[in-house]
């Protein structure tokens, strides 16, 4: 049912982020972020509209690493960019689906935008991920359908062979690619920061007071955690593995079951990896037992470091993540021996959709990581990780860092942003496009 739509209007917002807790990414601490948030409103030919919604935070310390351009500059580099964006979606037409339209921009119109204003590539998908999510969004309640139900043949103008030249994807959708059983609920992680304090013996009396847990032990307990992504240096391999060791040992006494190394893209060579995994197997077994895999340790830019990492993924599963800007690059990566993906909407619906479906194809597993997704944000993060399938769940680090953020959207789907059990709750979201229900306007 390929459809002829255009978008006829475009309304951009920023919303402040005030962090609980400082948040480390690689040499960077963030004390607070900003979100957009869009309403994208779309027009079939018959005059029907309809509107969609999308938001996204605007990481720069993550999207946009530098040590020449201070974070605020760059964050207010992505908003502007974000401006540029609404300019260049309004008036945007197509027929087909949200995907054909999304795709058409994300290769011809994202690259030339982010040359003339001289954005990196990841900071530019992060900025592009908000209008494309709201662009899904409005498609689905155009046509009345959830949107996970319209990745098929029935609603898009080509199969996946059309999108990546490949005949091997003749006559493939995304649905093809989606589990049979959507769960309603899914294992949840929880980000262990560099800055996080383990147990209460190092609590200092400065600490917020807010109701809150601020050590590791009290998260675990009070949200009965199986799941800890353990964030690194990178570039402290004695730190690194005295961390791993440390959280390992209160995973295993608090009953946890499985770890995930994140070593910030700073490791220049397998080696070093090696080291820490070969280590924590002599002396910890038990805590290198329990990681389940290991998140992107080497640079973002695959092209310029075409490290063969097969040495490390002979020891655990090896997954990409800020290298995985598209399906092209987790080809690349699948060439030079990484086994898995994390995935994350914030490289838009369209190009998470592609990457994930080659991926699946090429005996890939995948993980859906989180930007630290508060407000709507978190609703399209967790519906992938339901469709598509993982390794195990989701990570949901936004309750952590800014709890209060999400107070509006918790009164409604009080599961999905208050981790209990151990999982997140995705039975209240229901309806057309991400099923918000949230009565937008």
């Amino acid at each position: 049912m390929a459809i002829a739509f255009r978008v006829v209007d475009v309304a951009l917002e920023f919303k402040a982020c005030p962090l609980r807790l400082p948040l480390k990414f690689g040499a960077e601490t963030i004390e607070e972020l900003y979100t957009g948030r869009v309403r994208l409103t779309v027009e079939d030919a018959s005059g029907k509209r309809a509107s969609g919604w999308g938001e996204t935070p605007l990481s720069a310390a993550w999207g946009w690493p530098s040590r020449e351009l201070s974070y605020l500059s760059r964050e207010n580099r992505m908003k502007d960019f974000c401006r540029v964006l609404a300019d260049a979606w309004l008036g945007m037409a197509g027929e087909g689906h949200a995907f054909d339209l999304g795709h058409d921009f994300l290769e011809h119109r994202l690259p030339e935008l982010a040359k003339a204003e001289n954005i990196p590539h990841l900071a530019a998908l992060i900025a592009l991920s908000l209008f494309d999510i709201a662009l899904h969004d409005a498609y689905g309640n155009l046509v009345g359908k959830p949107v996970y139900e319209t990745y098929n043949a029935a609603y898009m103008a080509h199969d996946l062979g059309y999108f990546y030249g490949d005949p091997a994807f003749a006559h493939l959708y995304p649905e093809d690619f989606f589990v049979k059983n959507v769960p309603t609920e899914l294992p949840v992680w929880h980000l262990v920061g560099g800055k996080d304090l383990l147990t209460e013996a190092e609590l200092t009396g400065h600490e917020p007071q807010d109701g809150y847990p601020v050590v590791l032990t009290d998260w675990i307990r009070r949200d009965g955690l199986k799941c800890l992504k353990v964030k690194l240096t990178g570039s402290d391999e004695a730190w690194d593995y005295e961390r791993m060791a440390a959280v390992g040992k209160i995973a295993v006494e608090y009953g946890a079951e499985v770890l995930s190394p994140d070593f910030n893209c700073l490791v220049k060579e397998p080696d070093y990896v090696n080291r820490v995994l070969d280590r924590l197997k002599r002396e910890e077994p038990a805590v290198y037992d329990m990681i389940l895999y290991v998140e992107q340790p080497f640079p973002y830019d695959l092209e310029a470091h075409r490290i063969d990492v097969h040495s490390v993924s002979e020891r655990k599963p090896l997954f990409m993540d800020e290298s995985a800007h598209d399906w092209k690059f987790v080809r690349m990566g699948y060439e030079l021996g990484w086994t898995g993906v994390a995935l994350k909407v914030c490289k838009t619906q369209t190009g998470v959709l592609l990457s994930a479906c080659w991926a699946k194809k090429h005996g890939m597993q995948l993980m859906v990581q989180d930007l630290t997704n508060p407000m709507l944000a978190m609703i399209p993060h967790v519906e992938l990780a339901a469709h598509i399938g993982t390794i195990r769940g989701v990570e949901c680090n936004a309750p952590q860092f800014y709890p209060e953020a999400s107070r509006r959207e918790e009164a409604v789907h009080p599961g999905l942003y208050r981790r209990r059990g151990g999982v997140v709750a995705l039975g209240t979201l229901h309806g057309n496009g991400f099923g918000y229900a949230l009565g937008l306007n």
